[in-house]
């Protein structure tokens, strides 16, 4: 059984009488609690101080993307709940469980401030504990959404990369079935004798071609159909075998009728088919090259902004454009923006460059933009303005969703607080951009909401001391 004895072993009691701790015991509350028995259960009211006398117990929440995450172990002189108590936090945010077979001194909120009332050195280990407790739940928070926010940036990472690396593979594997049959193309060219005068108009006319198709807009499909149809008759009148496989190419490099005539007027009746036929391979080899390029430009690219965007290889504070930040994030999540969002830019372009933590500020534009892009569903109008506001910079991200419920609006930048569906919020997001905002950058961030308007504000001062 629990007496002062074992009460004066635990070193937030070491100090106190025998009368102190007799009455401790007086007001509390022994648990004997078995293993495995959750005695703390996630989201219920909170208010009970714990203190634990022999075995072991941990804490895990599942707030985040409603996954458990460890975080905390509790040994024989261990304390708890006076964190929520002091800051009067009304749940308790993590559920505790018995390793073993445990025994643990309960007081509730009344007993817990008679003990501090009555108890002096006790309230300073308590504010000492709590201070490296928060402080070591804060490093968690960090952690956690820096996991987060590269879970989403992978996420948008690999949606990008998808398709010009298909593209890229696709047009190579095409592209080697074309050199083969270019080969053979102009073997069979070669034994047709063409004369000097009949090269040079070749070469002439596929160095035309090549650069044409580059320039050649798209038709729309029923005035590509037809042109299809005329070419596959022209073909078909100059006993051109299966001139409909090659009327597609030759139309999409902007050819038609009369411009086949003149190749007609070069070249015999039992060349043409070789002379159309290997066109259309030089054509189809200039395309497919051009698509490797694109889809290789566009994966150099997002590399690059994945690079810009994480501040790879660099120091953590330095001076940054703002404006590379908030287009390497809209680049980044360029997956969840559908068709039917539309996104303005309102860019003060004579901005200063700023000292600031770039990979942070990049981490508070992808909360804001994702939570946006959120609201709105699959379609909206997403703003992102920026400006100078006396000795700040501005950042505005608004959009035209559904609005913040006025009843939440005091709560959303609450650790933990989100209106996500289960598995969809982390309830990290603001918490983690105000903390980045006012803590690491002596900034501020404000929000006005409504239906239909939602504005985000974060100000960030321009001159930053480079010693911090």
């Amino acid at each position: 059984m629990c007496n002062i004895d074992t009460l004066r072993q635990i070193p937030l009691f070491s100090d106190l009488s025998s009368e102190q701790l007799q009455g401790v015991l007086r007001r509390g509350t022994i648990l004997q609690v078995r293993e495995g028995e959750v005695f703390i259960r996630e989201g219920e009211k909170a208010g009970d101080f714990f203190v634990l006398l022999k075995g072991s117990v941990e804490f895990r929440t599942k707030q985040l993307r409603d996954r458990e995450m460890h975080f905390i172990n509790g040994v024989p002189g261990d304390f708890f709940g006076h964190e929520l108590i002091l800051v009067e936090t009304p749940l308790y945010l993590g559920s505790g469980c018995a390793l073993c077979n445990s025994e643990l001194l309960k007081l509730d909120e009344t007993a817990f401030w008679e003990m501090v009332k009555n108890c002096p050195t006790v309230i300073q280990k308590l504010l000492r504990n709590n201070a490296q407790r928060w402080q070591n739940y804060e490093a968690l928070l960090q952690s956690q959404a820096k996991l987060i926010s590269l879970g989403t940036l992978a996420a948008g990472l690999a949606h990008e990369l998808n398709n010009p690396a298909a593209a890229v593979l696709r047009s190579a594997t095409y592209l080697n079935e074309v050199a083969t049959t270019l080969a053979s193309l102009q073997l069979k060219l070669n034994q047709k004798s063409l004369a000097h005068e009949q090269l040079a108009f070749l070469d002439e006319l596929q160095r035309t071609l090549k650069a044409q198709v580059k320039t050649t807009g798209r038709f729309d499909p029923l005035t590509q159909s037809n042109l299809e149809d005329e070419m596959s008759d022209w073909l078909e009148a100059h006993n051109v075998p299966n001139g409909w496989k090659l009327a597609t190419d030759l139309v999409a490099a902007g050819l038609n009728e009369t411009a086949l005539e003149p190749i007609a007027q070069h070249f015999p009746q039992d060349a043409l088919a070789e002379v159309l036929t290997w066109l259309e391979a030089v054509l189809n080899q200039s395309r497919l090259m051009t698509e490797i390029q694109d889809g290789a430009a566009r994966i150099t690219q997002l590399v690059q902004a994945i690079k810009d965007y994480s501040y790879m290889d660099q120091a953590p504070f330095q001076e940054i454009d703002i404006h590379e930040g908030l287009e390497n994030t809209l680049t980044i999540l360029a997956h969840k923006l559908s068709s039917e969002i539309a996104v303005s830019r309102e860019y003060a372009r004579n901005l200063p460059r700023i000292y600031a933590c770039g990979s942070a500020l990049n981490q508070v534009w992808t909360d804001l933009i994702d939570n946006a892009i959120d609201a709105m569903g699959e379609r909206g109008n997403l703003n992102v303005r920026t400006a100078q506001s006396g000795h700040h910079l501005l950042v505005e991200i608004s959009d035209d969703g559904p609005g913040i419920p006025l009843d939440i609006q005091a709560r959303i930048f609450d650790p933990f607080f989100t209106t996500k569906a289960v598995g969809k919020g982390t309830g990290l997001g603001l918490d983690m951009a105000r903390r980045i905002i006012v803590g690491q950058h002596q900034g501020d961030i404000q929000f006005a909401s409504r239906p239909g308007a939602t504005c985000f504000q974060v100000y960030i001062p321009i001159t930053q001391s480079k010693s911090r």
